[in-house]
């Protein structure tokens, strides 16, 4: 950073002597005060009408220079201060009077007075806000107002002498400073909290008093987070810095000087100290003003007075690198710009004023692109701006404790520390970030070396720390020449990544590893500045040496010895000469190869020049031209040529580019202004002098002239516009021969191109295109009835609205084929700009079918995609994307009719299949609603069975599996034996429907229903063994063999064997609840004994031969149903038959076994005990007659069938046997059904 005194001063009349300044940093005006009730109003304004002139570059005019009259004869004015956001000035003098002054109509008056009369004010501040004053007076006593005048408090510090005071920034805490040198430390009410302690005055011993108090509010932001931003310094020179006002670890300077006065900038990032410090060589003390950042121990490098500060346990200790002078005797206060680009000093009866140029160190130009950082109040990261100068975009990104900013090429580096919370970081304490022109990260490296400089190539990174120098070859999505690719792979080889230590001697080998404890070895000559080209990279110490290593492949190569040290380094374009400017800012430069002789005779590389530049704050080497450069001094940019300088241009912008003889520069101090929003008015291009003498040569003296003079003075850009000039004269011989010079292949054929043409008119006109004049050669085409010219410029300019326009007004038809690429070319603009209302109209114009597709689908126009789609021919290429976007917005009927069109069935299941478990997710999630969703379930799963059906695929039965499994999980067991059922899987729902069935009796269901499902499963069980016996005769149809006749019989046994355990149990549960409610029902309607012989005859004989001894021992088979019917409601039915048919034996029998029963609780048995001595102590317990049954068995030892009618045995041999369940029924009782009593199947 560099700062001078500027030539303007100001002279107070008749030599008042001022002792206080002030500069309000939001409207401008300068307030001092001085002796005699001196009390002057000033206002610099810039005044110019020459937009490459503002900043510090342009002249100021004092607009205001008012003397205000209300301290006149009441002593010297001692205290100053703003209120910027009220806009007012408080004053005070000698005496005690307090002046506020209130600014009308363009000049400042009186709005309220007060005086005390007792004590003179020491020191008044303004609250952040500008709501609150504090005013404390020498004898101790304190006033807190409002801005309106009115008291808030007050109070009297006994024994107390106050001589500064300063709020907090949230206006919480007052600093009271003392006379002796104390600070305390007081609430917003006037309440004692503490004394501060002071560390920069340890072993510190006299009378001392504090020389400035300073608490920056953050109005503008911080530089970091936690920054110091409270400033205290004492009149000895020791000085703290503080992170507020409890801080045990604060900054410590000891500036070496007698200290008047201290102030912050305006975003708090450096501090000034103004005072004066004692000379060895002279008498006199010297007026100097030093600055520190809020840390103290690196200072900006500033090329007035610069310190460096070291750490040394608790404190810093500064070396005094240089000074700025400022003339005078006695300099008693000094306050910043709003800008904080110039500094206001109260000198004797003089302002003098010194100007500043930032080393911004947070920003830089690349591809087109300035990159700037700033800090904002409302954020702690920087906020970095990737301003797109061309297009007037910018990208803007945050970016925590952001060092620097580096760029080169397409890509810039921006160095932070790195975030210690991040998972990334590795434990590394810094990162680099490489990003692209409009801020995308591309690729992070994290270091653990102080990234206290960086340098970029095409292709490296350059980082250094002042110990130790690290090297990084990133890698971008970008295409390299030859000669570059060549340059890095030996490196690509040995490692991306390396570190070296200052003081080693690589050789360009494998010295340099990747082992960061070389970062932490100390060195007697740190590094202070480093700079690199593709085959150079240069390092800079402190002690003036200069190293020279070969780069990507790093090895010293020579060290050279200057007399100052650099903080800016900078290579030509071909790494021949080294630029240097040193810390006082005087720029010059070394010549890296040439051999000279030196005093002691010997031959030596590298020779200082003898161009030297004081002032120097940037310079930039051409891009194109080793010998070509342009610096800035002070306000002014010099160009030099062959070390010759040109004119000087009037600016203070910083330089973002030379090339092409052009130079551009960048007013960042006007972009930081407002940073939010840039103007394109703060990009300023500069032509050099050949450039504009070559125009000049051009324009007024002719072509030939100016040829001889380009042939002179060659460059590429000045055969270029020759060229350019010749080719608006038609002079083709002329243009062709500085095409030729300029290297332009492209230019070389336009010409001959040119040549060909016979009309001069023709050439004119691709002349006026050629220079991008295409309205006026458009009419030139059009005027000689060449339209197929104009449209063909239009072409090559994408020009698709004039184009079409073209074609539509043309006499002659209109080419189809250009007619629809033109609309679909415009379709193609909207449909990019996301204007897709538009683009439809011009793809159905176009016949884009791919497009509109598209577009309707951005447009959620599901009709408009669906009647597309219908529109289209089967097995079209875009049908099946289609079924992808309906299936994407959950369209299921309109997605399978889709893949189906394209013949794709098993995408159209797969979507039905698919879009089913997404409805069941989100209704699960509660992201969908439960109202129409099972409905729209069933309908595509049984969409997707009947497609698989349909189309024969073999994955059907795991769809079905899938399918009846989701039936299952909502409870829908009937729906899946339906499924399964018309699928032909019978025995998968037989299976099922026999669970319900078991399920079904175990709830004690009516018996009825139990019945119904037990004969549904038996059947779908039958019907599962008609269709093995038909596969299996399928598979032997047409072999008549007796071979083949008795494998399909033997396949056929085995088919029926491995289910007939499962078809019996379907069969006997059937039977067990249709005899059981045949029973019922033949009790109930009177026909007891024929009750008591269905279930004597059928429950008790289910499938064993009885015996005929007694019927309790008949009774032992009632175990095999019981699994079927609870055992106590069969011998309930049984007992109540047998008393109903006066057959007290076998109800005797039955009440035996109810009472042995294990799953009666005795409660049970007890009601059933007492049932039974009332019926018994009335009747024998004993039959009346003989069971017919026993009869039937006494006389015969077969099993009789019963009949499924009447329940009665049959004894006949003539009887109707059903072809579905195989049971029987008497001869006599068929003729009453026309359905079998078990299964309902059809009486043939």
């Amino acid at each position: 950073m560099f700062f001078y005194l500027s030539t303007r001063k100001i002279a107070v009349p008749n030599n008042v002597k001022l002792k206080c300044i002030s500069w309000n940093k939001d409207q401008g005006f300068i307030a001092c005060g001085g002796e005699d009730g001196l009390l002057k109003v000033l206002r610099l304004e810039t005044q110019t009408d020459d937009s490459k002139l503002r900043g510090l570059a342009a002249p100021s005019n004092l607009s205001m220079n008012q003397n205000l009259e209300g301290h006149s004869d009441r002593g010297a004015v001692q205290v100053v201060t703003w209120n910027e956001q009220y806009q007012k000035l408080t004053t005070s003098d000698q005496n005690g009077l307090i002046i506020v002054w209130m600014l009308y109509k363009g000049s400042w008056y009186e709005e309220m007075i007060n005086n005390r009369n007792k004590s003179v004010v020491r020191s008044m501040s303004w609250n952040a806000d500008g709501q609150k004053i504090c005013i404390v007076y020498e004898d101790g006593a304190v006033i807190v107002g409002s801005v309106d005048g009115n008291r808030i408090w007050g109070k009297d510090l006994k024994g107390i002498q106050l001589c500064h005071v300063t709020w907090s920034a949230d206006s919480k805490i007052l600093l009271f400073g003392m006379a002796n040198g104390e600070i305390h430390i007081y609430d917003n009410q006037g309440n004692f909290i503490m004394k501060m302690k002071l560390n920069c005055l340890v072993n510190v011993t006299g009378a001392i008093s504090i020389a400035g108090i300073h608490w920056y509010h953050g109005t503008e932001g911080y530089v970091e987070p936690d920054c110091p931003c409270l400033a205290i310094c004492f009149d000895n020179g020791r000085c703290q810095i503080m992170r507020h006002e409890n801080d045990q670890n604060p900054v410590l300077i000891d500036t070496g000087m007698y200290v008047v006065g201290i102030q912050w900038n305006h975003i708090g990032s450096v501090l000034a100290v103004a005072g004066s410090q004692k000379v060895v060589t002279q008498d006199k003390d010297v007026n100097i003003v030093q600055f520190y950042t809020p840390f103290g121990e690196i200072f900006l490098e500033w090329f007035g007075h610069i310190r460096i500060l070291y750490a040394h346990g608790n404190a810093f200790i500064p070396q005094h690198l240089g000074t700025l002078k400022v003339p005078g005797k006695q300099m008693c206060s000094l306050s910043w710009e709003g800008g904080g680009l110039k500094i206001a000093l109260a000198v004797d009866s003089f302002i003098y004023f010194a100007n500043i140029r930032p080393d911004y160190k947070r920003w830089g130009y690349c591809s087109n692109t300035v990159v700037y950082a700033y800090t904002r109040p409302d954020r702690p990261e920087y906020c970095v701006v990737f301003w797109d100068t061309k297009n007037n975009e910018k990208y803007v990104k945050y970016v925590k404790s952001l060092i620097s900013i580096t760029t080169c090429g397409d890509f810039c580096i921006l160095a932070t520390k790195a975030d210690e919370n991040h998972p990334q970081t590795f434990g590394a304490t810094f990162v680099l970030v490489l990003c692209n022109s409009i801020g995308t990260p591309l690729d992070p490296k994290y270091i653990d070396l102080v990234p206290l400089f960086v340098a970029m190539t095409k292709t490296h990174v350059i980082a250094a720390s002042k110990e130790a120098f690290y090297t990084w070859q990133y890698r971008v999505a970008k295409k390299l020449t030859a000669l570059e690719i060549n340059q890095i792979t030996r490196s690509r080889k040995e490692g991306r990544e390396r570190i070296y230590h200052v003081d080693d001697v690589p050789s360009g080998s494998v010295d340099g590893v990747f082992d960061y404890s070389k970062a932490i070895q100390g060195t007697r000559d740190p590094i202070c500045a480093i700079t690199a080209s593709d085959k150079t990279l240069i390092v800079g110490r402190e002690s003036g040496v200069i190293q020279r290593y070969s780069f990507p492949n790093v090895a010293l190569i020579q060290k050279y010895s200057l007399d100052c040290r650099a903080c800016q380094l900078s290579l030509n374009c071909n790494s021949s000469r080294l630029a240097i400017i040193d810390i006082a800012g005087v720029l010059t430069f070394f010549d890296l190869d040439t051999r000279v002789t030196d005093s002691t005779g010997q031959q030596v590389v590298g020779e200082l020049l003898k161009l030297e530049r004081k002032d120097v704050w940037d310079m930039k080497w051409a891009k194109d031209n080793p010998d070509l450069f342009a610096m800035m001094e002070k306000t002014r940019m010099y160009v030099f040529r062959n070390l010759d300088p040109e004119e000087p241009i009037q600016t203070s912008g910083y330089i973002c580019n030379f090339e092409d003889l052009e130079i551009k520069s960048v007013l960042l101090d006007e972009i930081l202004k407002n940073p939010e929003h840039p103007s394109k008015d703060y990009i300023m291009n500069f032509e050099i002098r050949s450039l504009r003498d070559s125009r000049a040569l051009i324009e007024k003296v002719g072509i030939e002239d100016a040829s001889q003079f380009i042939e002179d003075n060659p460059h590429p850009r000045l055969w270029r516009l020759l060229a350019e000039a010749a080719l608006q004269k038609l002079d083709l011989y002329t243009a062709q021969q500085a095409f030729v010079r300029c290297k332009d292949y492209q230019g070389i054929k336009f010409v001959k191109r040119l040549g060909n043409l016979q009309s001069e008119s023709m050439k004119q006109a691709e002349v006026i295109a050629y220079f991008g004049r295409f309205e006026e050669a458009e009419r030139m085409y059009l005027d000689m009835d060449r339209r197929d010219l104009a449209i063909g410029l239009r072409l090559k300019l994408g020009d698709w609205f004039r184009v079409l326009q073209l074609l539509k007004t043309g006499s002659g038809d209109a080419d189809d084929s250009l007619l629809e690429q033109a609309h679909n070319a415009i379709g193609d603009y909207f449909a990019d700009r996301q204007k897709w209302l538009n683009a439809v109209q011009y793809y159905v114009k176009g016949r884009n079918q791919e497009r509109l597709a598209e577009c309707y689908y951005m447009l959620e126009d599901y009709e408009g995609l669906e009647n597309l789609a219908n529109s289209l021919p089967e097995n079209h290429k875009l049908l099946p994307e289609i079924a992808q976007m309906f299936v994407r917005v959950g369209m299921c009927e309109q997605a399978v009719s889709a893949f189906l069109k394209c013949n794709q069935p098993k995408a159209a299941v797969d979507t039905c299949v698919h879009l089913n478990q997404v409805r069941s997710g989100q209704l699960l999630s509660g992201t969908a609603p439960l109202k129409g969703f099972l409905g729209e379930s069933e309908m595509q799963w049984n969409k997707a069975v009947e497609l698989a059906k349909s189309h024969s695929m073999k994955e059907i039965g795991s769809l079905l599996a899938r399918y009846a499994s989701h039936l299952l999980e909502k409870n829908k067991t009937l729906d899946a034996i339906e499924l399964y059922r018309k699928a032909s899987y019978f025995f998968d729902a037989a299976k099922l429907m026999y669970k319900i069935a078991d399920e079904e009796a175990k709830k004690r269901t009516k018996p009825l229903r139990v019945k119904k499902l037990y004969v549904l499963s038996a059947l779908l069980i039958e019907q599962y063994h008609e269709q093995m016996k038909n596969a299996q005769r399928g598979k032997v149809k047409g072999k008549n063999s007796e071979a083949t006749s008795a494998l399909a019989g033997l396949l056929e046994e085995e088919v029926l064997s491995t289910t007939s355990r499962f078809t019996d149990n379907a069969w006997r549960g059937a039977e067990a609840y249709h005899f059981f409610i045949l029973a019922q029902r033949q009790l109930y309607e009177g026909y007891v004994d024929t009750a008591l012989k269905t279930v004597t005859g059928f429950l008790f004989k289910p499938s064993t031969q009885l015996s005929s001894h007694s019927l309790l021992e008949s009774s032992l088979h009632l175990r095999d149903y019981e699994d079927i019917i609870p055992s106590v409601e069969i011998y309930s039915l049984l007992a109540l038959c047998a008393c109903a048919s006066r057959a007290f034996g076998t109800c005797s029998k039955a009440f035996i076994k109810l009472e042995s029963l294990e799953t009666l609780s005795a409660e049970q048995k007890q009601q059933y005990e007492d049932l039974a001595l009332e019926i018994f102590t009335k009747h024998t317990p004993k039959d009346n007659r003989k069971s017919e049954l026993n009869s039937l068995l006494e006389g015969g030892e077969g099993k009789l069938p019963t009949c499924i009618a009447t329940g009665s045995p049959i004894i006949e041999y003539q009887f109707w046997v059903c072809k579905v369940c195989k049971h029987y029924v008497l001869a006599q009782e068929i003729s009453n059904y026309n359905f079998c009593p078990l299964c309902h199947s059809s009486v043939e």
